[in-house]
């Protein structure tokens, strides 16, 4: 996944200013306005690196004469104490930039950096991980970068790219069951197929389901992707071999309660994705400082 500027852009311009607001009053009133030096991004602690072409364009925003140069690549693993990028021009701007670069930086990195810990324990088992909808709000395309940066797959960005039937659409849709009238509730199969007549052809369609049982009934329908939320690693289990002696081989997606303890084990049932949502909801940004020298 490339980085798009044109949707990256209006991010960054809010992001500055919301922090500078009418000005760096600190800023302004003790560095001259033409003081130039040199300043280096560090990395307090191992990570990979993410966001350092967000971080170029931001500075621009700042000061298009301040050169922005990195020193690493971009997805890269690197130790604590690497500078991943040297800044040199105005100190006034390079210290208007600092915090809105460090916030962009240390929160993509952390994404990219525990992304990197689940797709290595899942890669030995040709399982892919992916993100979810759980990301900060306006920073989704963003985040979903930095899973990518990684080494991680994007699942769906939005509602609007994917069908995805989950427990609340079987419980209100007209075709199931009202609670309050106690009416009987259609198949999982009969959803599968209204969702693929109410679509353009080749729109993808996924279904959650939560135990065999259900996983049985939507099987027929011919789903694109069958995902399996909050099932124990035995139940996963049977539900791969169900697949394997079915004419109908939907792509299988573990997901819920998945961790870097247990992923592994999820990994050795032979699906063929798990999403984690905490590599996005639940991440820990990785310590950087900006040095001026």
């Amino acid at each position: 996944m490339e980085l798009d500027k044109e949707r990256v852009l209006p991010i960054i311009k809010a992001a500055l200013k919301e922090d500078t607001g009418r000005g760096d009053i600190t800023t302004d009133a003790l560095i001259g306005k033409f003081e130039s030096s040199k300043a280096y991004i560090v990395t307090k602690e191992d990570c990979v690196v993410c966001g350092l072409q967000v971080a170029e364009w931001l500075m621009a925003q700042v000061d298009y004469s301040v050169r922005f140069k990195p020193n690493c690549k971009e997805g890269g693993f690197v130790g604590a104490g690497k500078e991943i990028a040297v800044i040199e021009g105005r100190v006034s701007a390079i210290l208007r930039a600092e915090r809105t670069m460090l916030n962009f930086l240390s929160l993509l990195s952390g994404i990219a950096t525990k992304t990197r810990r689940f797709v290595d324990k899942a890669r030995p088992y040709g399982v892919k991980i992916l993100d979810t909808r759980k990301t900060l709000p306006l920073l989704r395309y963003m985040e979903k970068y930095a899973v990518s940066s990684g080494g991680g797959a994007n699942h769906r960005m939005g509602l609007y790219d994917r069908v995805l039937i989950k427990e609340n659409h079987v419980r209100v849709s007209g075709l199931g069951y009202r609670v309050s009238r106690k009416e009987e509730k259609l198949s999982l199969k009969t959803l599968i197929e209204t969702a693929r007549k109410k679509n353009p052809k080749g729109t993808s369609i996924e279904i959650e389901v939560t135990n065999i049982a259900e996983f049985n009934e939507a099987l027929p329908g011919k789903p694109d992707i069958i995902m399996l939320d909050n099932m124990s690693i035995e139940d996963v289990k049977a539900c791969v071999e169900i697949r394997r002696l079915s004419k109908f081989k939907p792509l299988l997606e573990a997901s819920g309660g998945i961790t870097l303890e247990n992923v592994e084990e999820y990994a050795k049932t032979r699906v063929d994705m798990i999403s984690v949502g905490s590599l996005t909801n639940s991440v820990k940004a990785i310590d950087m400082s900006l040095e001026i020298v």
